[in-house]
This record gives C-alpha cells, structure tokens and sequence, in this order.
C-alpha cells in the first residue's frame, strides 16, 4: 500500500522549486502554491505584492519508503541561497523568502539538524537565515503555475537563465 507524507518549502519562485523534486522516485506530486500568509484564498496577483505575507512555496507528496525526508531536506538547501533574507536571486521581496514548513515533529527536528549541519559546513560566510515554521494552511496556485518548467519550457529555462539561481548553486553548492 502506497504511505503518503507531506513536505513544504519556500525558496524562492516556485517555478524552480518543483524541478528538483518532481523527478526523482517516491516523489508523487509537486504543487506549486502559497503558505504561511493571512488572507484565506489568495491569488498569485495578491501574492506577489508582498502584502499577504504568503511565501511561494511548494508543497511535494512523497512515499517515505521510497524517498525519506532527509533526503528531501538534502535536495532542497542546494535550490536555494540560505543567506538571502530579501527574497531569492531576481525574485526580491518577503514572498520569495526561503523557510521549511514542517508537519510533525520528526520533520521539524530534521529541518533543525540539517541547517545546524549546514552552518556548521563553513560554506557560507554569512548567517543561514532560512526559517523553519510550523505548517500552514497551503494553496494551491493558479492551474498555469503548476508544472510551469513542463508546460512552458521556453519561458521556465528563459527565466531561470536570468534570475543567477543556476550561478549560484555552480558557485556555492557544487563546488
């Protein structure tokens, strides 16, 4: 029988935040939404000015016999720059912050260890300031959001090119 368990993250545009997980085993869905704000229901256009105090997040339904959420947690801190506490890369203002939403303790006590382990690499000279939060009520975004990188690869790769993620995970992660 097929165990299902949740995990969310915010880093950033969520057009490059479901990539990264949609591809791998285990993994059976990659949602692109909103979390952690306080208006019920909001739109990308409410979003996106700042002032509802949603993240763009993802939000990915994996097997953990399949794929644990360590491993989750390994293949998100590479997506993001964890020092940046205005946004991400192009994206700037409070709703491209990056944070792990946990849903249960287990979750939250993982998102702690892995950021200690990151702070404790050396590999970034500034402080880690991705903030790890209870969950919330997550929305789904907008039908043309969802799997955007497949749907509309010309404009994804275009925009990705431009926003320095890549740069910056050649520069700071795979290095």
């Amino acid at each position: 029988m097929l165990k299902k368990e949740i995990a969310t993250f915010a880093g950033g545009c969520f057009w490059c935040m479901v990539k990264p997980f949609d591809q791998w085993d285990g993994v059976i869905s990659v949602i692109s939404g909103y979390t952690g704000g306080h208006v019920e229901n909001p739109t990308y256009e409410q979003v996106k000015t700042g002032a509802t105090g949603h993240y763009e997040a993802v939000q990915i339904t994996y097997d953990p016999e399949i794929i644990s959420y360590s491993k989750i947690l390994s293949l998100y801190w590479p997506q993001i720059d964890p020092t940046d506490a205005g946004g991400q890369f192009h994206d700037r203002g409070p709703q491209y912050r990056t944070a792990i939403f946990y849903h249960n303790e287990e979750q939250r006590q993982l998102a702690i260890e892995s950021k200690r382990q990151i702070e404790a690499s050396g590999r970034f000279s500034q402080p880690i300031v991705t903030e790890i939060l209870p969950s919330a009520t997550f929305y789904p975004a907008e039908s043309y959001h969802q799997d955007f990188y497949k749907k509309n690869k010309t404009e994804y790769e275009k925009d990705r090119a431009l926003s320095g993620r890549d740069q910056f995970i050649k520069a700071n992660w795979q290095a």
